[in-house]
């Protein structure tokens, strides 16, 4: 097969080889952690444009694709159904609606798990909406005297540290909601984003603990879309996103980036091309990009099992591997 067109470039760092063939000019070869993303184009190649157009996806296949995924993996468990923490935000409620849609809304039980330092009503009352319309089940317990409980037990405890105080949030959500799913022979669903997921913004054994993540592949500003194909309510939608581990935490302020931005930043990241280019057409600061680049490398270890050293045939975690 003839080679129809060839890049080649050498740093300090890496080399890349990209090739497009006659035949799959839709494919390429890349070697090394800098290559350029290929788009099929005629007679040639050429960078892809980071444009928001890059993100459509057909919503109706992805509503399919979904379902047939969430269906297919409640039958081989055969889970009673499906429990997840409905926030109110984004996230949680697509994820809800999809596993409703999916499944019927009696096999789905929503938490509601509010506690005094982020409490927001327009959330519950956003939550109880989602339930309404897709016809969940719901149960909501305030968290707060467990977390209390938690402060008083634990030694030397420092109230003033945002992160480890609001890690325990989310990591005393987890166990909420993996009781139920203990108790009643249920599967707890995840409403983790691909943006979260790459960017690490989680918390490590706390919200992005789940047995299966049905909105996993689809960036933040895809879900946007997809909660809107669905039905839900405009507001709920686009409703700023936090993970409610302090009072105003906002995840696009804490980010330094609106969605919209990283989300193509992070699109290009996947797509291997350089963050000098990505800066340069999305017009920012090239140490933006490098920050969330290096952000994604650094959190790598909350996106996979616990490291082990390799000692006998097969490892748990590397190659000990098993169909689901």
């Amino acid at each position: 097969m003839a080679v129809h067109a060839s890049l080649q470039r050498k740093d300090p760092r890496s080399a890349y080889i990209c090739r497009i063939y006659s035949n799959y000019r839709k494919h390429c070869i890349c070697r090394g952690d800098s290559v350029l993303s290929i788009k099929d184009v005629k007679g040639g190649f050429e960078i892809l444009k980071l444009t928001p157009e890059v993100l459509e996806l057909n919503l109706s296949d992805v509503e399919n694709k979904i379902k047939d995924f969430i269906q297919d993996y409640l039958a081989k468990t055969s889970a009673k159904g499906v429990v997840l923490g409905l926030s109110g935000g984004v996230d949680s409620a697509t994820a809800a609606a999809l596993c409703s849609l999916a499944l019927g809304g009696k096999r789905v039980l929503g938490l509601i798990l509010p506690e005094k330092e982020t409490y927001n009503p327009k959330d519950v009352e956003d939550a109880m909406l989602v339930a309404e319309k897709f016809g969940l089940e719901t149960r909501m317990c305030d968290i707060t005297p467990i977390l209390e409980s938690f402060y008083q037990t634990i030694p030397n405890f420092d109230p003033s540290d945002k992160i480890c105080k609001g890690n325990i949030k989310a990591r005393t959500r987890m166990v909420m909601v993996y009781y139920f799913a203990n108790k009643e022979n249920r599967l707890v669903c995840g409403s983790s984003d691909k943006s979260e997921a790459m960017l690490g913004y989680f918390t490590k054994w706390g919200d992005a603990a789940a047995d299966f993540s049905p909105i996993l592949d689809l960036y933040k500003t895809q879900v946007r879309k997809l909660a809107l194909h669905l039905g839900l309510p405009k507001n709920i939608a686009s409703k700023p996103s936090t993970p409610a581990l302090w009072p105003n935490q906002t995840a696009e302020q804490e980010l330094g980036l609106d969605y919209e931005t990283l989300d193509l930043v992070l699109y290009g990241l996947e797509r291997f091309i350089p963050p000098e280019n990505i800066a340069k057409q999305l017009q920012k600061d090239p140490r933006l990009v490098e920050a969330v680049k290096r952000r994604v490398e650094l959190n790598e270890h909350k996106r996979q099992m616990p490291l082990a050293i390799k000692l006998q045939y097969r490892t748990i975690g590397a190659d000990f591997r098993l169909p689901r």
